[in-house]
């Protein structure tokens, strides 16, 4: 199996190559990453719980999904490819805003990420891919704001950094 590449980019989003995604992160270069936050009807974000294989953050609660863009693929195929991959099922999305981060891992990993951070909406229950998901849930998100600062631990740092920097657009933007 060909271990997936990831996009390198510089701090203006160009692309300047490609590389292994372990590789990337183990060197924390950084590359072109998505967030996708699905709200309901309530405005209630569908959270999931990474699945408890996975090579770093296993079992914590983040976005609705998030992974890398693959060469050739817009920010909204990526999204809506992946959000298919892990939940089962498609929604429009719309690109919101991109931010960069850094965040090292107890593994000696660390993400370096220019995050395209994107939003959609849907009303049912997916149908998760048990490779990549544990669970999921609809929270509010007055609620996950305070379940934030009470247990951080059961959330992954991406997530975390989003929902701290960006929660009130969230909050107020709605379909």
């Amino acid at each position: 199996m060909i271990e997936e590449q990831v996009i390198l980019v510089n701090e203006q989003d160009e692309p300047i190559g490609l590389m292994n995604k372990l590789e990337a992160h183990e060197k924390a270069i950084l590359h072109r990453a998505f967030s996708v936050f699905i709200l309901n009807k309530d405005n209630e974000i569908m959270l999931q719980q990474r699945a408890h294989h996975k090579y770093h953050s296993p079992l914590l609660w983040t976005n609705t999904c998030c992974s890398h863009q693959r060469k050739g693929e817009t920010n909204i195929e990526a999204g809506t490819r992946r959000l298919y991959e892990e939940m089962g099922f498609k929604t429009e999305l719309k690109e919101l805003f991109h931010f960069i981060y850094k965040a090292p891992f107890d593994n000696g990993l660390t993400e370096h990420e220019l995050d395209h951070v994107m939003i959609g909406y849907y009303n049912e229950e997916p149908k998760i891919n048990d490779d990549e998901v544990e669970s999921w849930k609809w929270m509010k998100i007055e609620d996950v704001k305070t379940d934030m600062i009470q247990h951080p631990e059961l959330y992954t740092v991406w997530f975390k950094i989003i929902f701290d920097e960006f929660y009130h657009y969230l909050e107020d933007h709605k379909p």
